[in-house]
């Protein structure tokens, strides 16, 4: 049974210094994306005063959940109004790339780390190692891509100047837009971890007998003379 020994030389190789920077740009993918929360604002004018109607909406985005009222100029309110969509098979999707790719990372990291020698006994490990980190790239492709249409949709569904068709007869104007800064850098990280897991499978590819001589020539000794 092999035995845990720390080695931090992998980690001085591009092979074990871009999956630290996997681990990090994927914690960075899915926490900006998870446990969002923002709000839009119009303002209805009814004669000399100014009511606030603020929507808000979070993270997995299921809009269609999150009802607001728009007050009437009779001093009435009228009945709940919702924003209009649901975007979470393409955001909840993203993170699960990423929280995957962070557990992956992890684990990768310690037999990096720890079990080197098991890593490089058989040709197994390196060959699995690539096969997961090309899916991985894949799936980054994907959910960066779908989770970057996804956040389009919101941005309209969330925008004010939309929002106020919903007035109906009523004075609406535009006020503060959603915070989407946070998001925008989401689907950024995203893209960043396609570019990290896809060049890292160069550097696995190398580890594999794929890349390898599996019979390398024999070096003559100096002042010998090559065999018939």
């Amino acid at each position: 049974m092999s035995v845990f020994s720390l080695d931090l030389g992998p980690l001085k190789e591009p092979l074990g210094f871009i999956r630290i920077l996997e681990w990090v740009f994927t914690i960075f993918a899915f926490a900006t994306t998870g446990g969002y929360s923002g709000k839009t604002h119009f303002t209805v004018t009814c004669g000399q005063e100014v009511k606030d109607v603020e929507p808000v909406f979070n993270y997995p985005f299921r809009l269609s959940d999150h009802p607001y009222k728009i007050p009437l100029c009779n001093g009435s309110t009228s009945n709940n109004t919702y924003l209009q969509g649901d975007f979470s098979s393409s955001s909840e999707f993203f993170v699960c790339v990423g929280v995957f790719g962070f557990l992956y990372c992890t684990a990768t990291l310690i037999l990096y780390l720890g079990y080197q020698n098991v890593y490089r006994q058989t040709s197994r490990g390196p060959i699995i190692d690539l096969l997961l980190t090309a899916a991985f790239a894949f799936l980054w492709l994907v959910s960066s891509s779908a989770w970057g249409k996804g956040l389009t949709d919101v941005k309209y569904a969330t925008n004010p100047e939309h929002l106020m068709n919903s007035c109906n007869n009523l004075t609406c104007k535009a006020a503060e837009y959603p915070s989407m800064g946070r998001l925008n850098a989401s689907v950024i990280f995203g893209f960043l971890n396609l570019i990290l897991w896809a060049g890292n499978c160069w550097f696995i590819y190398k580890e594999t007998p794929f890349h390898k001589d599996p019979n390398p020539p024999a070096i003559i000794e100096e002042g010998g003379a090559p065999g018939p």
